[in-house]
This record gives structure tokens, sequence and C-alpha cells, in this order.
């Protein structure tokens, strides 16, 4: 092979794409869960929308893949930087295959980022880890993006209620299923702009770690690959988490998905330029919940809501475990 080209990189960019499909098809519910439950788009056309969009959202920044391939943690040159790599890939896909098995709507992007955690506290110790930009960029954006999510979609309904009160139920759902296919349109664009840059910045990092790149600046043909795998995903669908979302939390309307989706869709896009890799799912669902919740309490079911934040918790934690476990058997297979 080409000098800094090895086998151990090209499996670590196989594992990146896949990681990236499966982040595609495990979070296709985000777009398109309220769009399809509101019967607002056939899931076919949906899907389809939703996969284009996400393509698109990709290509328009490179500030959270910076996040994620220098910020949080030192990646070292060499072999151990690129198991490290590995590791973090193989807790995120684990972690996200567990959780499509069993329909919950978890965090791809905190499962890759608690695989980065444990493969590097694993590997370098908490020395390596970046503590003030994890919890500037990570922690904080964790906690406070579903509840400003909920507080927009909210807030947001309560508008839309007061200015349309007089105004006749049915016709209103009509309106408010056509506004749909832009709400989640924009939804989806801003899934692909937030979720495909983190795996954009692996990628990169992988290639700075084998010495192929100079510094952490993500190719043109790195966006374009990251956007591809993770649009594929999307077009293979979810049903298990749409289900979830759409259905079992509570009761969406159009005006609800509408009010869900725009509020989501705005606070994911404006993480994206910030650098914040924020869970677009945890953000959405917190929407979904925040316009419910315009109704009447009562309103959200909190027990289906409860394995929903159960499983947040959660995310880092498991992801970070299995990625640690992932470096270590790694490690030792290297040094036979």
């Amino acid at each position: 092979m080409n000098s800094g080209i090895t086998y151990a990189l090209v499996g670590i960019f196989a594992l990146a794409v896949l990681f990236d499909y499966i982040n595609g098809f495990h979070d296709t519910a985000n777009a398109i869960a309220t769009s399809v439950t509101t019967r607002a788009l056939p899931p076919g056309i949906a899907i389809v929308l939703s996969a284009i969009a996400n393509f698109l959202g990709a290509l328009t920044g490179t500030e959270v893949a910076a996040t994620i391939g220098s910020g949080i943690v030192t990646t070292p040159a060499g072999g151990d930087g690129q198991m490290i790599i590995a590791a973090a890939l193989v807790g995120g896909i684990c972690w996200n295959l567990l959780t499509w098995r069993l329909g919950l709507p978890s965090s791809s992007s905190h499962a890759l980022i608690g695989g980065l955690l444990g493969g590097t506290l694993a590997a370098l110790g908490a020395s390596a880890v970046h503590v003030g930009s994890l919890v500037e960029k990570v922690v904080l954006p964790l906690v406070g993006s579903p509840f400003v999510g909920g507080l927009g979609a909210f807030l947001l309904m309560v508008v839309l209620l007061n200015v349309f009160r007089r105004a006749d139920p049915h016709r209103i759902n009509q309106r408010f299923r056509r506004l749909q296919l832009l709400s989640a349109t924009y939804m989806a664009f801003s899934h692909g702009s937030n979720d495909a840059q983190k795996t954009m910045g692996i990628m990169t990092a992988a290639l700075v770690t084998a010495g192929i790149l100079p510094s952490f600046k993500v190719p043109i043909w790195i966006m374009v690959l990251a956007a591809t795998a993770i649009s594929m995903g999307t077009a293979a669908g979810g049903w298990r988490i749409i289900k979830t979302m759409g259905q079992r939390v509570v009761k969406i309307d159009p005006v609800h998905g509408f009010a869900a989706e725009t509020a989501a869709a705005t606070v994911i896009v404006g993480a994206s330029h910030l650098g914040m890799p924020v869970s677009t799912t945890h953000v959405v669902s917190g929407a979904i919940m925040g316009s419910g919740a315009s109704d009447r309490l009562t309103a959200v079911r909190w027990g289906i809501a409860g394995n929903i934040v159960w499983a947040w918790v959660l995310t880092i934690p498991a992801s970070a475990a299995v990625a640690a476990l992932a470096w270590v058997v790694l490690h030792a297979a290297a040094a036979l």
C-alpha cells in the first residue's frame, strides 16, 4: 500500500462508513416521524425527501467535524491513535444497533462521543481528554438542547393556537399537512448539517494519525463520502424508532408536527454553526413533547418519555464501556 495507507486505515474508513449508514437509518425518525404519523407525507416520499435533504445539509460546514476530530480528545499519531478511533466506532455502532433493535431513539452523536471517550481513557487516561471543550461543546448542549427544542416547540404552538383559535380545525390540519413538507425538509437538512459531520471528523482524524494530512482540515471528498453514507442509511429507513417517536410519546396532529420540526431544526442548525455536536434525536424528542404539552401536560405519555430519557442517560457510558473493551481487544491483537 502507499505510504500512510494501511489496512488499519482502510478498516477505520469501513467502520466509519458503516457507522454513518447506521446513523442514517437509526435517525430517519428524527426527520420524518411526525410527517408520516400525521399523514402529511407518504412514507416512501418522506424517506426519499429526507435522504436528499440530509445529503445537502451535510455539505454546509465542518465546525462539528472539527469538534469531534480534534476538540474533545487528543488522538496520538500512529497505530495507537488509529486503535482509539476504531474502538470509538465499534462502541458507537454497537450501541446504535442495540437501541435500534429496542426501538429507542437514542443519540448516535453521543454514542460516538462516548466511544471516543472510552477508547481514549482506556489507552491514554484522563489527561488526554479536553475537559473544558467537552463540557462546553458536549455536556451543556446535551443537557440543554432538548429543553430548548421543547420550549421552542411549546411557544410556537402557543402562538399558532392563538393565531388560529377561531379557524376550522379540519382546514387548519389540511394547511399544516402541506406546510409539513417544508418543516420536514428543514428538519432533515438540519440533521445532515450536524450528524454527518461527526463521521467527517472521525475520518479526517484517522488521516491525520496516519500522517496523510499534516493538520486537521476536512477534504471535500470526505464530506461527499460522509454525506452519501448517511443519506443512503436514511433511505433505508428506521421504522421501529419512527413508531416510538411518532405514535407512542404523544398524539401528533399536523400543527404539532410542524411546530416540533421547525423548532428542533432551528436549534440543530444553530448548534451546527457553533460546532456543537448535539443529539438531533434528543432535540426532536424534546420538541415533540413540547408541542404535545401545549395542549395539556397529560397529553404526553410520560412513561414512554421516561424510557427515552434513560436511553439518553446511558448512551455515553454504555458506548464508552464497549469502546474501552474494543480497545483492549485491538491492543492485545496488535501485540501478537
